[in-house]
């Protein structure tokens, strides 16, 4: 593995509908770390505050949410629900970048691992959206340590995608 374009801290979101898994890197912007799991507060929006003070807390440089697409690469409801959370939270971050990137079958894959490493299925619950934001963040900071551009597609706070321009 090469080193990270941008060193700095990165914090990774996995969307559920009950609760949001976050994880966060190290400084150096290499390793992924699982940290806490939010209840989902659509209503209140509660958990995008949390979530806005950790990043502030933590210094984050940037936020990666991951984007739950079909197998068929199309979006549907969870991708809709994804999108609406990290433009509200693009709103409440200001300065700090939001990232969407591609997530598919993640939360399958954090429940696999757990699985295997001896977590029981009702003890998988409780840190499987964090599991899965660790997997969505160290896929993005191992996209970026190898092509050496931050991965996937910028949200604006009012939620419209931002082209990506290549180097």
């Amino acid at each position: 593995m090469t080193s990270p374009a941008r060193p700095g801290v990165r914090v990774g979101v996995d969307v559920g509908n009950a609760r949001v898994g976050v994880a966060a890197s190290d400084a150096s912007g290499v390793f992924a770390h699982p940290v806490r799991t939010l209840p989902r507060d659509a209503a209140g929006d509660s958990d995008v505050d949390a979530l806005a003070a950790l990043v502030a807390q933590l210094e984050a440089i940037e936020v990666v949410v991951g984007l739950p697409l079909l197998l068929s690469g199309q979006e549907g409801d969870a991708a809709r629900i994804a999108r609406e959370y990290a433009a509200r939270l693009a709103a409440r971050l200001g300065t700090v970048v939001v990232r969407m990137v591609d997530e598919r079958l993640t939360t399958v894959d954090a429940h696999r691992r757990l699985r295997d490493s001896g977590v029981p299925g009702r003890g998988q619950r409780a840190v499987v959206d964090q599991a899965a934001a660790v997997l969505i963040l160290q896929a993005a900071l191992d996209t970026e340590a190898l092509s050496g551009r931050p991965p996937g597609e910028t949200v604006s706070p009012g939620g419209k995608r931002k082209k990506e321009r290549r180097r």
